[in-house]
């Protein structure tokens, strides 16, 4: 194999694991009922604001961006000393 062969066959990967990643982070939510209320009790220490959002349809993605919000929080209230 060539350069030229490597290097297509590198962006071809890149694109296919690219495209795979939007869809599972942009697809459904596919919890079921029980599952939505199991993880809004979950996160009711966390406020009614928070175990309520988990009530709602939300995307993985969006589930994650929320997780790194909370992780950034808890770094910043460490740093701070409470």
């Amino acid at each position: 194999m060539n350069n030229t062969n490597k290097t297509l066959l590198a962006v071809l990967v890149i694109v296919i694991i690219a495209v795979f990643g939007y869809y599972l982070m942009n697809g459904p939510d596919r919890r079921t009922t029980g599952e939505r209320i199991g993880d809004a009790v979950d996160t009711l220490p966390q406020g009614l604001g928070k175990a309520s959002d988990q009530l709602g349809d939300r995307t993985p993605g969006q589930k994650m961006g929320d997780a790194v919000h909370d992780a950034g929080n808890k770094i910043d209230n460490a740093a701070k000393g409470h």
